[in-house]
């Protein structure tokens, strides 16, 4: 088997495959792409957000195509795979309405007078490599920003979604990115190491497990290279004796079951004061429990396949430890084998010596604690090593700003879950990653931040 191919995580049919290419074709990438950068970065900013522009209008006129590749590769039920495909148009328009106002020179009032401006510029070639739950979101949060800057490209995709690698690369390449200044590379993990290292290269952004992360950082770091890492999630669902009890259940479900639970940012962990407990989590099983998986296709699914049937297994590990520990499970029953279906369901009486307590439950099974208090939720909020996202569900919003304050969180949402907008900040902090996108802060993370001085004549 090929290390990129489309397979269908519904039916576990193999429909297409593309071969890795050769160390040799690497080195010619790096060349192209760095060649690419000495004209790219002198093109003028309105041609290269005109191109941004373009590929927001391309997005829209090219959703049905764009979104069916995502239902056909990773299994995103068809209306969710839409939503992806308008969020990446909106990205894209929205670094075209605002890189001029970040990229405008910054002056500074300098001590002695004279003339002292910050100008932000483009580094060089940047390489992505990105992962498969939101397989054109990903890189849109990553080039839009740094094409706009000037920089240049080579993105390493998932191997499972290699068709809506191409898909948006021809996107790109349609609404005028040159060929060589946004190249799509099928390489293999090994190879990304020596991409890295190439001096031609300036930095990487990765999307993925933390096991990457560590890898990718501690290449970058020995080769002086800047990174961003956005890594895991276990993000906390707070609810406070005041909530809404059902509007709160009825986003804790949508922010865990949305992409089959497969999100950095999906809502993982609800922890719920005494006060409300009972009745949250009574709604909570009600409604997880009659959630039915289903064929992606059918625009009324709203929880589909998980990427694979590995990714199934390895909930079902999860699972299985946290309910051998003694940890109740309340679900639907499980789907018939055949495909990566995996039940919606609950996780109750889960205890530190269970892997579920500490570990990402990548797919739409949620774990839900007990807490005496506000402060004793964040506490066990932030006892996990992830610190991506969180939420606190509340009619108290002087309450609600202090405990954000207090969480160990690089986001935190009052009455709603973690969400995503061009103009926000996205990252982490802990072991959820390094840096932030998206906002203009996108648009600094690989960027020359260059003083200019002159100072005052004698």
């Amino acid at each position: 088997m090929s290390a990129y191919a489309t397979i269908n995580p519904a039916t576990g049919e193999t429909l297409a495959e593309f071969p890795v290419i050769s160390d040799g074709e690497v080195e010619t990438i790096i060349e192209r792409a760095h060649t690419a950068y000495l004209t790219w970065r002198q093109t003028p900013l309105s041609e290269r957000t005109a191109a941004l522009a373009r590929a927001a209008q391309l997005s829209m006129e090219r959703i049905d195509e764009l979104a069916g590749l995502l239902t056909l590769e990773m299994g995103k039920p068809s209306m969710q795979a839409k939503g992806e495909v308008m969020l990446v148009a909106s990205i894209f328009q929205y670094y075209a309405e605002n890189a001029g106002k970040f990229l405008a020179d910054e002056v500074l009032d300098a001590v002695g007078g004279g003339e002292a401006v910050v100008r932000t510029e483009p580094i060089g070639v940047i390489l992505g490599v990105m992962p498969w739950n939101f397989p054109y979101y990903q890189v849109a949060r990553f080039v839009a920003p740094n094409l706009a800057l000037g920089n240049t490209i080579i993105l390493k995709h998932a191997r499972n979604c290699p068709q809506s690698a191409l898909a948006i690369e021809k996107l790109l390449h349609d609404a005028g990115i040159p060929t060589d200044a946004y190249i799509n590379a099928f390489i293999d993990s090994s190879q990304v190491a020596d991409v890295i290292a190439d001096p031609r290269v300036q930095g990487v952004s990765l999307t993925g497990s933390e096991k990457a992360g560590s890898a990718v950082g501690e290449v970058a770091g020995r080769h002086m290279k800047r990174y961003v890492l956005e890594l895991g999630g276990s993000d906390p669902f707070i609810v406070l004796g005041d909530a809404d009890v059902d509007a709160a259940v009825q986003a804790a479900v949508m922010g865990r079951v949305m992409n089959a639970g497969q999100a950095c940012t999906a809502s993982k962990r609800f922890i719920v004061v005494d006060s409300v407990y009972e009745e949250f989590t009574q709604k909570f099983i009600g409604a997880m429990t009659q959630i039915p998986t289903g064929d992606p296709t059918d625009p009324t699914t709203m929880v589909g396949p998980l990427s694979s049937v590995q990714a199934a297994t390895d909930l079902h590990e999860l699972v299985d430890d946290a309910v051998s520990k003694g940890a109740e499970l309340h679900s639907s029953p499980q789907p018939a084998a055949g495909g990566a279906f995996y039940a919606p369901g609950v996780l109750t009486g889960v205890t530190p010596d269970m892997r579920a307590f500490e570990e990402e439950l990548f797919g739409p099974v949620a774990t839900v604690f007990r807490v005496p208090s506000p402060q004793a939720a964040v506490e066990l909020a932030n006892s996990s090593p992830f610190g991506l996202g969180g939420s606190i569900f509340t009619k108290d919003l002087d309450l609600a700003r202090d405990l954000a304050g207090d969480l160990e969180t690089g986001m935190v949402w009052v009455n709603a879950v973690t969400g995503s907008s061009a103009e926000l900040p996205f990252g982490g902090v802990k072991r959820s990653g390094v840096g932030r996108e998206l906002g203009k802060f996108g648009m600094s993370e690989f960027a020359n931040k260059k003083l200019v001085r002159v100072p005052q004549p004698a």
